[in-house]
């Protein structure tokens, strides 16, 4: 059965998770540990060439040190350069993560790596016998690697998780706009979400019980009383509502309006008049020299 966990982050943010089950641990186990038994099949074959030569001691030495190399440092590497996940998990889903839901150094993936080699595992483990058993009477599936390095193996292919919808009663939309939210603690609004989602599984009295908690603690954060004959799980879903609301319009991408374009305007040059065209004047007809000389 998979167990569900919460985690603590430095800014003391809850977040659910789900620890992973003891049957995909040890399937993301055996797909490790096999390629890790193919890799040391491939390490003796070259080794026994070594011993071919005569050398007996030299590949006894490069045995032990490639043995503890592959056991030791295939977890170690795959863990540290992929952030808490091996060939293994990386099949079945899983990761390694801090106990405070940040990823894993190369700190945490040594000591997990030493601890499962001499603790967990081979040297000391009984072939795992301490890992099952200290993973069995965990809460979340711990074993001492785990315990030693601040460490927890959860699921990061989970089915999507059903979360209500908290819904904004019509009547308290105005009023929940005006409120300042930022001083709202994020425990305080996943406590409440929480609340919320399970009133129908809850007993009346036991839904105004915490309803009424939860409103008086958001009442000092926000600094807004409950308005006058208005439950507390309206109250409270309102408040909710339009935390959501503006999360929303913050991560929406912010455009900026267009600007207009303005075309250089430059001076156009006036069309070329035309020559007047001259008009043909009739010829002048001739004067006489003497215009009072009868014609003749």
């Amino acid at each position: 059965m998979e167990q569900e966990s919460e985690l603590v982050t430095g800014e003391a943010v809850v977040l659910d998770v789900r620890a992973a089950k003891l049957a995909s641990r040890g399937l993301a186990m055996m797909l490790d540990v096999a390629l890790q038994l193919i890799t040391l099949i491939v390490a003796m074959l070259v080794l026994s060439q070594v011993a071919a030569f005569g050398d007996e001691a030299l590949a006894l030495t490069l045995f032990l040190v490639t043995l503890v190399l592959i056991m030791v440092g295939y977890p170690v590497i795959f863990e540290t350069l992929s952030r808490g996940r091996t060939l293994g998990k990386m099949a079945l889903g899983l990761r390694v993560v801090r106990t405070d839901g940040g990823p894993v150094r190369f700190r945490h993936a040594l000591v997990r790596g030493l601890a499962g080699f001499f603790i967990d595992f081979w040297a000391l483990g009984l072939l795992g016998v301490v890992a099952v058993v200290t993973s069995l009477l965990s809460t979340n599936g711990r074993r001492v690697g785990d315990y030693l390095a601040g460490t927890l193996v959860i699921r990061e292919r989970m089915p999507a998780s059903r979360t209500p919808y908290v819904g904004m009663p019509p009547q308290l939309a105005y009023w929940a706009s005006q409120l300042d939210l930022t001083r709202l603690p994020n425990e305080l609004a996943l406590a409440v979400r929480q609340y919320l989602s399970r009133t129908s599984e809850l007993r009346p009295e036991a839904v105004e019980a915490l309803g009424y908690g939860l409103a008086q603690q958001v009442e000092a954060a926000i600094g807004a009383p409950v308005p006058p004959g208005v439950p507390s799980w309206a109250f409270l879903s309102a408040v909710l509502a339009e935390r959501r609301r503006r999360d929303q319009v913050k991560s929406q991408p912010q455009y900026a309006p267009p600007q207009p374009q303005y075309s250089p305007q430059y001076p156009q040059s006036a069309a070329p008049v035309a020559a007047p065209v001259p008009v043909p004047q009739p010829a002048p007809e001739p004067v006489p020299e003497n215009p009072f000389a009868p014609p003749g």
